[in-house]
């Protein structure tokens, strides 16, 4: 009952009356963005939902499109732009995903959706992370974020997708909120995102 009616009536209601009270604030954020990277405020990308149906993402864009002389986009922490830094730091950039939610791409809170090209390298346990609709927020990110490897990472996603209820629903949002304030766990140890899926790490 919860996760088939009363989550996603939950979802809606937060996400819109965020939008709401934010719109300010992300209009503010949608403007500096705008004057950072060239006029491209927002980052769309396609990532799998449940099922593992493709959708596509909307986040701010914290890196520019800054290339080498070879082509090749240059590495991440020299990417990102000077309030792209603190748009990250403080996970605004995440925000803008509650459009996904309004749409039902997702919900506040489920396992994190990646790259479609690690579909094909989850183990069966694995897998079972794309039977909800992926989230804002998730166990794993209360527990490490990109501070963890990928291992750990899927073992509280497959957890929290056996264990999905209101009160674990409410913990990881309290706890969520209290990581954003100190900002921890955001970045790896030596890259401002973290590193590929490869299958094993």
């Amino acid at each position: 009952m919860y996760i088939r009616i009363f989550k996603p009536l939950i979802d809606t209601v937060i996400a819109f009356t965020a939008l709401l009270v934010l719109s300010p604030l992300l209009l503010i954020i949608f403007l500096l963005l705008t004057l950072a990277n060239n006029g491209k405020p927002f980052f769309l990308q396609q990532r799998p939902g449940k099922y593992g149906e493709i959708f596509h993402i909307v986040k701010f864009r914290t890196m520019t499109d800054e290339r080498d002389r070879n082509g090749d986009l240059l590495p991440d922490d020299q990417r990102l732009t000077a309030v792209g830094k603190l748009v990250r730091r403080t996970s605004v950039d995440e925000i803008p995903q509650l459009i996904n939610v309004l749409k039902g791409d997702m919900s506040l809170i489920g396992p994190r959706p990646l790259l479609p090209q690690y579909l094909p390298l989850y183990n069966s346990r694995q897998q079972k992370r794309h039977l909800v609709r992926p989230g804002i927020t998730g166990w794993a990110q209360v527990n490490g974020r990109n501070a963890i490897g990928w291992t750990k990472k899927f073992e509280y996603d497959v957890w929290y997708v056996e264990n999905i209820s209101f009160k674990l629903d409410m913990r990881i949002l309290l706890k969520t909120f209290k990581k954003v304030l100190i900002s921890e766990g955001i970045n790896s140890k030596d890259m401002a995102t973290t590193e590929p899926f490869n299958g094993h790490n």
